[in-house]
């Protein structure tokens, strides 16, 4: 079992090293809000739901109205804690049906980085971006490395990057990332102002 640091909050570190389905879950929030709280939810989620693992087939199959309640909180889950409930059930409804609710089965014969990329992108909730940064997170930190992982990755898979939750390893490495967000974005916005 891999140990990750990716939150800071030796808790939710601790759901998100051991179930992969909270890992995903964590990537898929991680958008328009701060890397930690979005990897931070799943252990909120799985509290809300009293279970000590996050199931596909659970969260598929629950209430929607129920499921937005533990969005809700508070503490919200998510900025948009509404949608991000749909969109997470319907992730967990794609996971069981195409891999059994079995988050792992996406990459468990896997002959290479590309289909790894190809099963993640497939996925509702992922475009290319969020698909290149999770094979990274899983090629970096979770032990998953079928040939070819890095390249599938893009950017995010080259060693001592710094540019995406693929890389935080503690809190010097969450700043360095946080940092180097900060600066793409100064780039990009000057860029189209210019």
């Amino acid at each position: 079992m891999p140990t990750l640091h990716l939150t800071q909050d030796d808790v939710a570190d601790e759901l998100l090293s051991r179930d992969p389905l909270a890992l995903l879950l964590g990537m898929l929030l991680d958008q328009q809000v701060p890397m930690e709280w979005a990897f931070s939810a799943p252990r909120l989620l799985a509290e809300r739901m009293g279970t000590a693992t996050l199931s596909a087939h659970d969260i598929a199959g629950a209430d929607p109205d129920v499921l937005k309640a533990h969005f809700q909180g508070p503490p919200a889950l998510h900025r948009y804690p509404g949608s991000m409930a749909t969109r997470a059930q319907g992730l967990a409804a794609a996971l069981v049906e195409d891999y059994d609710g079995r988050t792992e089965a996406l990459w468990e014969d896997a002959p290479d980085g590309r289909t790894l990329l190809r099963r993640i992108a497939a996925l509702p909730g992922f475009g290319a971006q969020k698909s290149k940064i999770f094979v990274a997170l899983l090629g970096k930190q979770y032990g998953v490395t079928p040939p070819g992982w890095r390249e599938a990755a893009g950017e995010y898979g080259e060693e001592g990057a710094r540019r995406s939750i693929a890389d935080i390893v503690d809190a010097t490495s969450l700043q360095e990332v946080r940092a180097t967000k900060q600066e793409l974005k100064r780039a990009a916005k000057a860029a189209s102002a210019g």
